[in-house]
Protein backbone atom coordinates (compact mmCIF):
# COMPACT_ATOMS: atom_id res chain seq x y z
CA UNK A 1 0.00 0.00 0.00
CA UNK A 2 1.31 3.44 -0.92
CA UNK A 3 2.54 5.54 2.01
CA UNK A 4 0.63 8.50 0.56
CA UNK A 5 -2.60 6.51 0.50
CA UNK A 6 -2.14 5.54 4.16
CA UNK A 7 -1.39 9.15 5.03
CA UNK A 8 -4.55 10.38 3.30
CA UNK A 9 -6.69 7.74 5.05
CA UNK A 10 -5.20 8.74 8.40
CA UNK A 11 -5.91 12.41 7.72
CA UNK A 12 -9.51 11.64 6.78
CA UNK A 13 -10.00 9.54 9.92
CA UNK A 14 -8.54 12.35 12.04
CA UNK A 15 -10.82 14.89 10.38
CA UNK A 16 -13.90 12.75 11.02
CA UNK A 17 -12.88 12.32 14.65
CA UNK A 18 -12.36 16.06 15.00
CA UNK A 19 -15.76 16.90 13.50
CA UNK A 20 -17.45 14.30 15.72
CA UNK A 21 -15.74 15.72 18.81
CA UNK A 22 -16.77 19.24 17.87
CA UNK A 23 -20.40 18.26 17.29
CA UNK A 24 -20.53 16.25 20.50
CA UNK A 25 -18.50 18.22 23.05
CA UNK A 26 -17.66 21.72 21.83
CA UNK A 27 -20.51 23.10 19.68
CA UNK A 28 -22.72 25.34 21.78
CA UNK A 29 -25.79 25.16 19.56
CA UNK A 30 -28.96 27.08 20.30
CA UNK A 31 -31.86 26.90 22.72
CA UNK A 32 -35.20 26.67 20.90
CA UNK A 33 -38.85 26.01 21.67
CA UNK A 34 -41.65 24.42 19.72
CA UNK A 35 -44.86 26.24 18.90
CA UNK A 36 -46.84 26.40 22.17
CA UNK A 37 -49.94 24.21 21.79
CA UNK A 38 -51.92 26.23 24.31
CA UNK A 39 -51.61 29.72 25.79
CA UNK A 40 -53.73 31.10 28.62
CA UNK A 41 -54.36 34.63 29.90
CA UNK A 42 -56.27 34.85 33.15
CA UNK A 43 -56.35 34.56 36.93
CA UNK A 44 -53.78 32.60 38.90
CA UNK A 45 -54.71 29.97 41.48
CA UNK A 46 -56.28 26.52 41.67
CA UNK A 47 -59.73 28.01 42.32
CA UNK A 48 -59.33 30.32 39.33
CA UNK A 49 -60.38 33.24 41.51
CA UNK A 50 -57.13 35.08 42.14
CA UNK A 51 -57.11 38.81 41.51
CA UNK A 52 -53.63 38.56 39.98
CA UNK A 53 -53.48 37.64 36.30
CA UNK A 54 -50.88 35.32 34.78
CA UNK A 55 -49.80 33.83 31.46
CA UNK A 56 -49.56 30.08 30.96
CA UNK A 57 -48.20 28.09 28.03
CA UNK A 58 -47.09 24.55 27.28
CA UNK A 59 -44.12 23.92 25.01
CA UNK A 60 -41.01 21.81 24.40
CA UNK A 61 -37.63 23.38 25.14
CA UNK A 62 -34.73 21.75 23.30
CA UNK A 63 -31.09 22.29 22.36
CA UNK A 64 -29.60 22.03 18.88
CA UNK A 65 -26.31 20.80 20.39
CA UNK A 66 -25.47 17.46 21.96
CA UNK A 67 -24.04 19.13 25.05
CA UNK A 68 -27.37 20.78 25.90
CA UNK A 69 -28.10 24.19 27.38
CA UNK A 70 -28.36 25.48 30.94
CA UNK A 71 -31.30 27.85 31.24
CA UNK A 72 -30.86 30.41 34.01
CA UNK A 73 -34.23 32.14 33.77
CA UNK A 74 -37.29 32.44 31.58
CA UNK A 75 -39.90 35.18 31.37
CA UNK A 76 -42.46 36.62 28.97
CA UNK A 77 -43.11 40.18 27.84
CA UNK A 78 -46.58 41.18 26.69
CA UNK A 79 -46.97 44.16 24.33
CA UNK A 80 -50.17 45.93 23.36
CA UNK A 81 -49.91 49.17 21.40
CA UNK A 82 -47.44 51.27 23.39
CA UNK A 83 -47.82 49.36 26.66
CA UNK A 84 -45.55 46.56 27.84
CA UNK A 85 -45.71 44.26 30.87
CA UNK A 86 -43.14 41.69 31.97
CA UNK A 87 -44.36 38.53 33.68
CA UNK A 88 -41.09 37.65 35.34
CA UNK A 89 -41.99 35.08 38.01
CA UNK A 90 -41.47 31.71 36.36
CA UNK A 91 -43.06 28.49 37.66
CA UNK A 92 -42.82 25.26 35.70
CA UNK A 93 -43.56 21.54 35.96
CA UNK A 94 -46.51 19.23 35.62
CA UNK A 95 -49.87 19.23 37.37
CA UNK A 96 -49.31 18.55 41.06
CA UNK A 97 -45.53 19.05 40.82
CA UNK A 98 -44.89 22.71 40.13
CA UNK A 99 -41.70 24.46 41.20
CA UNK A 100 -40.24 27.95 41.07
CA UNK A 101 -37.95 28.32 38.07
CA UNK A 102 -34.34 28.75 39.20
CA UNK A 103 -32.33 27.04 36.48
CA UNK A 104 -33.05 24.16 34.14
CA UNK A 105 -30.84 21.87 32.04
CA UNK A 106 -32.25 21.42 28.54
CA UNK A 107 -30.85 18.41 26.63
CA UNK A 108 -30.87 17.87 22.90
CA UNK A 109 -33.90 15.59 23.31
CA UNK A 110 -35.77 18.44 24.98
CA UNK A 111 -38.03 18.81 28.01
CA UNK A 112 -41.74 19.54 27.92
CA UNK A 113 -43.41 21.36 30.81
CA UNK A 114 -46.26 23.65 31.73
CA UNK A 115 -44.82 27.14 32.17
CA UNK A 116 -46.60 29.73 34.31
CA UNK A 117 -45.54 33.38 34.32
CA UNK A 118 -46.77 35.61 37.11
CA UNK A 119 -46.59 39.32 37.76
CA UNK A 120 -43.97 40.69 40.18
CA UNK A 121 -45.17 41.04 43.76
CA UNK A 122 -44.66 44.81 43.79
CA UNK A 123 -46.33 45.42 40.44
CA UNK A 124 -49.89 46.39 39.64
CA UNK A 125 -52.27 43.87 38.11
CA UNK A 126 -52.43 43.73 34.32
CA UNK A 127 -55.84 43.76 32.65
CA UNK A 128 -56.36 41.98 29.35
CA UNK A 129 -58.14 44.62 27.25
CA UNK A 130 -59.23 44.22 23.63
CA UNK A 131 -56.57 44.50 20.94
CA UNK A 132 -53.66 42.71 19.31
CA UNK A 133 -50.95 41.45 21.65
CA UNK A 134 -47.38 40.38 20.98
CA UNK A 135 -46.20 37.72 23.41
CA UNK A 136 -42.42 37.37 23.57
CA UNK A 137 -40.73 34.43 25.34
CA UNK A 138 -37.28 35.45 26.59
CA UNK A 139 -34.54 33.19 27.98
CA UNK A 140 -31.31 33.91 29.84
CA UNK A 141 -28.62 31.23 29.52
CA UNK A 142 -25.89 30.61 32.06
CA UNK A 143 -22.66 32.32 31.05
CA UNK A 144 -24.29 34.73 28.61
CA UNK A 145 -24.85 38.39 29.42
CA UNK A 146 -27.48 38.95 26.73
CA UNK A 147 -31.01 37.60 26.67
CA UNK A 148 -32.31 35.36 23.92
CA UNK A 149 -35.73 35.72 22.30
CA UNK A 150 -37.21 32.25 21.85
CA UNK A 151 -40.55 33.15 20.30
CA UNK A 152 -42.73 36.09 19.32
CA UNK A 153 -46.43 35.30 19.02
CA UNK A 154 -49.32 37.54 18.00
CA UNK A 155 -52.64 37.02 19.78
CA UNK A 156 -55.89 38.96 19.55
CA UNK A 157 -58.61 39.65 22.12
CA UNK A 158 -61.94 40.92 20.78
CA UNK A 159 -64.08 43.53 22.53
CA UNK A 160 -66.63 40.86 23.47
CA UNK A 161 -63.90 38.68 24.97
CA UNK A 162 -62.40 41.64 26.85
CA UNK A 163 -65.79 42.36 28.42
CA UNK A 164 -66.02 38.73 29.55
CA UNK A 165 -62.51 38.89 31.02
CA UNK A 166 -63.62 41.62 33.40
CA UNK A 167 -65.19 38.87 35.51
CA UNK A 168 -62.70 37.67 38.14
CA UNK A 169 -63.36 34.01 37.30
CA UNK A 170 -62.85 34.31 33.52
CA UNK A 171 -59.80 33.44 31.44
CA UNK A 172 -59.03 33.11 27.75
CA UNK A 173 -57.37 30.13 26.06
CA UNK A 174 -55.55 30.25 22.73
CA UNK A 175 -55.31 26.79 21.12
CA UNK A 176 -52.92 26.21 18.22
CA UNK A 177 -54.48 25.01 14.97
CA UNK A 178 -51.79 23.19 12.95
CA UNK A 179 -53.76 23.21 9.70
CA UNK A 180 -54.41 26.96 9.65
CA UNK A 181 -51.15 27.76 11.49
CA UNK A 182 -52.96 30.13 13.82
CA UNK A 183 -54.48 30.32 17.29
CA UNK A 184 -58.18 29.95 18.09
CA UNK A 185 -59.37 31.62 21.27
CA UNK A 186 -62.22 30.91 23.65
CA UNK A 187 -63.33 32.13 27.06
CA UNK A 188 -63.69 29.74 29.98
CA UNK A 189 -65.21 30.38 33.38
CA UNK A 190 -63.59 28.60 36.33
CA UNK A 191 -62.11 25.72 34.31
CA UNK A 192 -60.15 22.88 35.87
CA UNK A 193 -56.60 24.18 36.00
CA UNK A 194 -53.31 23.43 37.70
CA UNK A 195 -52.79 23.52 41.49
CA UNK A 196 -52.31 26.75 43.39
CA UNK A 197 -49.28 28.54 41.99
CA UNK A 198 -48.72 30.47 45.21
CA UNK A 199 -46.83 27.42 46.47
CA UNK A 200 -44.57 27.60 43.42
CA UNK A 201 -44.14 31.34 43.93
CA UNK A 202 -42.81 30.81 47.46
CA UNK A 203 -40.76 27.65 46.96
Amino acid sequence: MSPWFSFIISCLALSVSGVTAWLTFFRKGRLLITQPTVIFFGPDGSKFDSKSNKIYLRTLLYSTAKRGQVLESLHVALHRNESKQNFNIWVYGEKGNLKRGSGLFVPQEGVIFDHHFLLPEDGANFNFNSGVYKLTVIAKLVGQSSKHELASIELAISEVQAMALVKPSAGIYFDWGPDQQSYYSHIEIKPEVEPDFEQGRKS
